[in-house]
């Protein structure tokens, strides 16, 4: 089993990413295609829609000044909090999901002025969004290798083609999984070399993977194991000390 072999078998995300790249306009692209950001498109554009019902400055001249106020206000938040972001330097994933996050809060205090059941409507169509739809991670792999637990083993303890292995486990559900679905390819990038590869392991689609690595699937999840060949060196997030880890054929060496 060759580490080709592993590569060729995500090939698909990897032709998609680069379709996109090579969209003219690949934000636009993301936006309409992906159903997690056309719903949430939509969602916004219809407050322009539903501002509509709002009562103008001859029908209620304080009510509309309120309104105009608290736009404004929002407007001016979303911007210290999307400024904020920025100079962060977050990761595009974590950057989106939060500002989706934010704009979603303000608009829901905007439609509050104009009338308490739009507010109670964008909720429920906000929950509804959340259940149908998911954010998509990050379709980039550089030089990460999408592997199976099968053929991880195989690699660490059947063929070594390098001496380490930094392997991330993690599932496609989780929103932390997702914001940080960008780390490891481009650290692939900067430091693949003759004695380090990097792989992935989905374990959304190999949950009996989980406990093989000593690994939650719900509060310990991205994890990130350093193999020197067959011997696990490191892990982020530590193991607590109650955690009880069953590894077959990789073996662990603490305290290195």
């Amino acid at each position: 089993m060759e580490v080709a072999t592993a590569t060729e078998a995500s090939a698909p995300a990897a032709s998609g990413g680069a379709s996109r790249r090579g969209h003219p306009f690949p934000w636009l692209d993301v936006a309409i295609s992906e159903p997690y950001y056309f719903l949430h498109l939509i969602a916004f554009f219809s407050y322009f829609a539903a501002r509509t019902t709002a009562p103008s400055a001859e029908d209620d001249a304080e009510l509309h000044s309120r309104l105009i106020r608290r736009e404004i206000q929002a407007v001016l938040v979303f911007l210290v909090l999307f400024t904020v972001k920025i100079v962060k330097e977050e990761h595009w994933e974590t950057f989106i999901a939060d500002s989706l996050l934010y704009a979603k809060g303000l608009l829901l205090v905007v439609t509050f002025v104009i009338d308490y059941w739009l507010t109670v409507g964008y909720l429920l169509g906000f929950i509804v969004i959340y259940a149908m739809a998911q954010q998509p991670p990050y379709d980039g792999l550089g030089h990460l290798n999408h592997l199976t637990p099968l053929q991880l083993e195989s690699l660490l303890t059947e063929e070594p083609t390098t001496r380490f292995w930094l392997v991330e486990f993690r599932t496609s559900f989780l929103t932390p999984c997702i914001q940080a679905s960008s780390v490891m390819p481009e650290l692939s990038n900067l430091y693949s070399n003759k004695n380090i590869s990097f792989g992935l392991v989905d374990l959304g689609h190999f949950p009996n993977a989980a406990a093989r690595f000593g690994i939650s699937m719900w509060d310990h999840l991205p994890t990130y194991i350093l193999f020197d060949k067959a011997t696990e060196v490191a892990r982020l997030p530590e193991i607590g000390n109650g955690t009880k880890v069953f590894v077959p054929k990789v073996t662990k060496q603490e305290n290195q």
